[in-house]
């Protein structure tokens, strides 16, 4: 693809794993960088080996997201900087563990970097984006979004949080010529999933996608347009059957009278 400049990527949790893949290809693509992580001298490694390979400007914000005074950072340079054109929400927590087994607390703060921080860096772009009309909003979200029942449910339920608010935002800027993208992997290979406290060694190999390979696709996804990318799903079709079923739900999720079967038979006669 062509290297002419695009604007500024601000790219969280930046600094490794499949963020760090997203700061290599889109500073190939012409993006110059503005990297979010927790890790100083990750971003430094990470930011000096970028910058000298593609010779983009490549910023750093050390910031832990679920921290209050972080946020805050991240989201004043989302609203002041005029040149950022990209958002890639990919910092996010992960569990394995079932409800039962897993710590309330650890729960609490997934949610608070997965959902809210996500979410208020959304807001803080979004009007800017409309402004210009012209941005990209792309969502780390994850097959588990979709598939709850498998690992951990809260883990899940952020996901599924990341997918429908990823609809709504296309529904509400699309017209105003914001793209939005959210990117639903199953299992990657990255520190990640030991970092959630699984281990790869446990998952067959024809079930965990390289990481630069999901990046790739859903670099892909997001040329082609895809307002969900499905790395692993071989048959596109299978998402539309699946998206077409919950369009059909739709104009019947809401009546002024309960459905047939939820009636007594004397009133249903």
């Amino acid at each position: 693809m062509t290297n002419f400049p695009r604007g500024t990527a601000l790219i969280t949790g930046g600094s490794s794993g499949i963020g760090a893949l997203y700061a290599d290809r889109l500073a190939r693509r012409g993006y110059d960088l503005i990297l979010v992580a927790r890790s100083q001298d990750a971003l430094a490694r990470i930011s000096k080996d970028i910058a000298s390979s593609t010779g983009r400007i490549v910023k750093t914000v050390r910031a832990d997201l679920g921290q209050r005074d972080d946020l805050l950072k991240v989201e004043g340079i989302l609203r002041s900087d005029p040149s950022i054109t990209m958002l890639v929400n990919n910092a996010g927590v992960g569990a394995v563990e079932p409800l039962l087994m897993s710590d309330v607390e650890a729960m609490e703060r997934m949610i608070a970097i997965n959902v809210t921080a996500l979410t208020r860096l959304v807001y803080a772009v979004a009007p800017s984006f409309v402004a210009r009309e012209h941005g990209t909003i792309v969502n780390m979200a994850s097959a588990l979004g979709v598939a709850p029942e498998i690992l951990n449910g809260v883990y899940g339920a952020t996901k599924a949080f990341v997918i429908a608010l990823t609809f709504s935002l296309q529904k509400e800027l699309a017209e105003k010529n914001i793209r939005i993208q959210a990117v639903l992997p199953g299992a990657v290979e990255t520190p990640f999933w030991e970092a959630s406290g699984g281990s790869l060694d446990r998952l067959p190999d024809q079930i965990v996608m390289k990481a630069e390979d999901a990046v790739d696709a859903a670099l892909a996804g997001l040329d082609m347009g895809e307002l969900i990318t499905l790395p692993s799903v071989p048959d596109i079709g299978d998402w539309n059957a699946y998206e077409a079923a919950r369009q059909k739900l739709m104009p019947n999720l809401s009546r002024n009278v309960p459905a047939a079967r939820y009636r007594s038979p004397a009133l249903a006669s």
